[in-house]
Parts: C-alpha cells; sequence; structure tokens
C-alpha cells in the first residue's frame, strides 16, 4: 500500500509541470466578450414577434464565453424558449492582435437532438457564427453600436438564397437576479 502510495506521488510530481506549461488557450475575442451583461429587447422569429433577453458572462476561467437567452411570443408568454450559446476563440491570433476565429456550441430547450457546432469569426462591428443542422446552416450575425445589438439569423440550405429565420433588436439592461435558464 505504501509503494501504490508513494508511486502516485511520484506520478503526480511528474506530471503537473507538463501540465503548467500547456499553452493557454486562444482568447474569446474582443468582439464576443463586449456582449457581456445583460439585454433585453424584441424580436421576430419566423414571423412571430418575440421578447428576449440575453445575460452574457465568461465562464470556464474566462477561457469560454456564455450567452443565456430567454424569450416568449408576445402573444403567448407560454410559448418559450431558451438557449445556451458558448463561444471560445480559435487558433493562433495574427500577428497584429487577438485570435480573430470563434467556436461556437449552440444548446436549446429543443433538447440533445437539436445541438449544434459552429464556427465564425471577428467583424469590425461584431462577429458571425454559422451553426450547421441537417436541413440549413443558420448563420447568426451579432453587430453592436455602443448600447444597442442587433443579432440576425438567416438560413442558408443548398444554393437557395438565404431566408430570414429571426431578428432581435436588443439594448443593455440591469442583469436580474437569476436562477439561470429553465
Amino acid at each position: 500500500m505504501k509503494a501504490c502510495f508513494s508511486l502516485s506521488l511520484l506520478l503526480l510530481s511528474v506530471s503537473a509541470p507538463a501540465l503548467a506549461q500547456d499553452p493557454a488557450p486562444a482568447a474569446v475575442p474582443a468582439q464576443v466578450r463586449a456582449l457581456e451583461g445583460c439585454w433585453r429587447g424584441e424580436g421576430v422569429v419566423m414571423d412571430k414577434p418575440v421578447v428576449i433577453s440575453l445575460a452574457a458572462r465568461p465562464i470556464t476561467q474566462g477561457a469560454m464565453f456564455l450567452v443565456e437567452a430567454q424569450s416568449h411570443a408576445t402573444s403567448d408568454p407560454n410559448d418559450r424558449y431558451a438557449a445556451h450559446l458558448v463561444f471560445g476563440g480559435r487558433g493562433a491570433p495574427p500577428k497584429d492582435g487577438e485570435a480573430t476565429a470563434i467556436s461556437g456550441f449552440w444548446i436549446d430547450s429543443f433538447g440533445g437532438d437539436f445541438t449544434a457546432s459552429g464556427a465564425g469569426s471577428v467583424t469590425k462591428d461584431g462577429f458571425d457564427v454559422a451553426y450547421a443542422y441537417p436541413d440549413a446552416t443558420f448563420v447568426n450575425r451579432w453587430r453592436w453600436k455602443a448600447d444597442r445589438l442587433a443579432w440576425s439569423i438567416v438560413a442558408k440550405a443548398g444554393s437557395a438564397p438565404e431566408a430570414a429565420f429571426a431578428s432581435y433588436e436588443l439594448r443593455r439592461a440591469p442583469c436580474a437576479e437569476s436562477g439561470g435558464s429553465k
């Protein structure tokens, strides 16, 4: 037993320096981090008017960024939707700045069959991330100016033209105490 314990300590001491030297993850781009805080607004999803709120913050020791979205139809508060969007930086930064590539993961109230990984990049006034689903790719375009945020989602299927799926106009808002998305 004593030999096993000693061997365990030896292995831990040998592996600890290797872990400490792992390269740092690509930074979450500033255009994504600019979403930090809370947002409220209105929008349209598949021609249905909705009210939406976002709460955005860094997670996993700052290596990733989480946007929690909650919405409901204006005509029926019981017609609700919730999503968690996780973003991270990808790849090496260019010589003149930080990472410009973005990875994303979409998790929502439709459950495990409708999750998607995404990839995108920054723009001068926001960022884009595309999520591939079996029937179409959904391109999310995030744009802001001061305390206003425009978020649009278009569907791209094959050679067909882009089709509007959702669009939101939001403003920065105070963050309410929350127990998370339901």
